[in-house]
């Protein structure tokens, strides 16, 4: 039953595409990769908000592929605030001479194509996707969409069954063992995101410039 709705959104939200060259998002996925992807924004209300920055790895056979990274900064309308530049590092400046929203989205669209989608607290980051491409393309994302921190919650639970469950970025990384990049922008948050991914399926995690 679940998958017979699943079906049914899916074409749903496939027949109200505008653009048929967009066609490819709605593929079955051959590739056997993953996207894994961040972004950073002016803000964390995806209603009025903009996109600022996003990144992206692939990640094949239990690797990150470290050589096919995706950065794209876009220009915004809303001013930059003092607190967000703080987190993301990212100032007027940056983005001044970057591509158009629409532009940027297109890039990453095209990076991203049919695989599956993998992030931290990942909903926020589609839905920031999804105010730019529902105008430009009458959709939402339609790739599978895989949470993190959900992995990571469902394996402690079975060790904490009525404990709470720290689900803080910093706090996943130190207890998967994995290095902090220091810099918290889009693309070093989507490497992150990806070797914990690795660590919660898998014993090793093997980061290679591939």
């Amino acid at each position: 039953m679940f998958q017979f709705i699943s079906k049914f959104k899916r074409e749903a939200n496939r027949s109200k595409l505008k653009d048929k060259n967009f066609e490819f998002l709605f593929d079955e996925d051959r590739s056997g990769e993953y996207v894994v992807f961040d972004t950073e924004t002016t803000g964390l209300n995806p209603n009025k908000d903009e996109i600022l920055s996003i990144g992206a790895v692939k990640i094949k056979d239990n690797r990150i592929l470290t050589s096919q990274t995706f950065e794209v900064f876009v220009k915004n309308s809303k001013s930059i605030n003092s607190k967000s530049i703080e987190i993301h590092g990212i100032r007027p400046c940056d983005v001044e001479n970057s591509l158009s929203a629409e532009q940027g989205i297109i890039e990453f669209l095209s990076f991203i194509g049919s695989r599956p989608l993998i992030g931290y607290y990942l909903e926020f980051d589609v839905k920031m996707v999804n105010r730019y491409i529902k105008p430009m393309l009458g959709i939402t994302l339609p790739n599978k969409i895989i949470e993190v921190s959900e992995i990571y919650f469902d394996k402690k639970i079975a060790f904490i069954p009525q404990g709470n469950i720290d689900l803080r970025f910093d706090t996943i990384l130190k207890n998967c063992a994995i290095p902090d990049m220091g810099a918290h922008n889009a693309v070093n948050d989507a490497i992150m995101t990806a070797m914990i991914f690795l660590k919660l399926t898998m014993e090793k995690v093997d980061v290679r410039n591939t």
